[in-house]
């Protein structure tokens, strides 16, 4: 059996994948197809099926679990798999099949635990340490489809910008170190309450219709966040409506987590 990671081009494949999309699309002949993408802990990988499309649609579903034999092309610069053949994997838990953090948690959670300790003011540490309370960031991408979407890349982005906003706040001292640490550590909290769960971190009703933004301030202020950390995870997408340093420094941080996990190298 294949995992994603190990597909090659121009290979014939089996495997056991857990379906995150699937859509019956028809090509411009009006042939009907299946346009799927399969994911494992390893990754995901585009699939379509172009043949026995009645037969083999009727199998499965989203969410499922599914035994698959393809051949692996090249198409846009990205592989895909041809599939073949196609049918239930009934002894296979498909939330065990979502694509998993490739770091060890365990440790990124001491490395929580630690900066949440670093916030100094004991109002905006006991508000940091409720909201990381009632999300589980070992359980969430940071995002569905973008960067750090896998089970658990919402913790590692949390670690990752609370880490470049602590380091920011001892090179600029004039930053309020506290208020930007806490914030940069309950910026995406929303998230929890935004998708549901794995393997397909589908949006909730609620996500589909507020967003992980203003979802992680109704959670904020539920504890009775301060004004200034609720207006900073307000702008951390737009920094257009930052008001204060330390909303702008978020911003950005947030930004540069999500290019140095998701941009190629050479």
């Amino acid at each position: 059996m294949a995992t994603i990671a190990e597909l090659e081009e121009n290979r014939t494949v089996e495997g056991v994948y857990a379906v995150a999309r699937k859509q019956r699309l028809k090509t411009r002949n009006g042939a009907p197809y299946l346009a799927l993408e399969l994911v494992d802990p390893s990754g995901r990988i585009a699939a379509r099926v172009w043949n026995d499309v009645e037969l083999l649609d009727g199998r499965f579903g989203e969410g499922d679990a599914v035994r698959v034999l393809g051949r692996v092309e090249r198409f846009r610069d990205a592989l895909q798999l041809d599939v073949r053949t196609l049918e239930p994997a009934a002894d296979v838990d498909p939330a065990a099949m979502a694509p998993a953090l490739r770091r060890d948690a365990d440790e990124l959670e001491g490395f929580l635990e630690f900066l949440v300790g670093e916030i100094h003011d004991d109002g905006l540490r006991a508000v940091t340490t409720k909201a990381l309370a009632a999300a589980s960031l070992r359980a969430y991408p940071a995002t569905p489809d973008g960067h750090h979407s896998y089970a658990g890349g919402l913790l590692e982005h949390t670690v990752g910008v609370a880490t470049l906003c602590r380091e920011l706040a001892q090179l600029h001292p004039r930053l309020r170190a506290d208020l930007l640490l806490a914030a940069a550590l309950v910026h995406d909290v929303g998230r929890v309450r935004e998708l549901g769960p794995p393997p397909l971190f589908a949006a909730t009703e609620e996500g589909s219709l507020l967003g992980h933004v203003h979802l992680g301030l109704r959670a904020l202020e539920e504890l009775r966040a301060p004004a200034d950390l609720l207006h900073a995870v307000a702008c951390h997408h737009d920094p257009r409506a930052a008001r204060t340093a330390e909303a702008a420094v978020l911003y950005h941080a947030n930004q540069l987590d999500a290019v140095a996990a998701t941009r190629p190298v050479g």
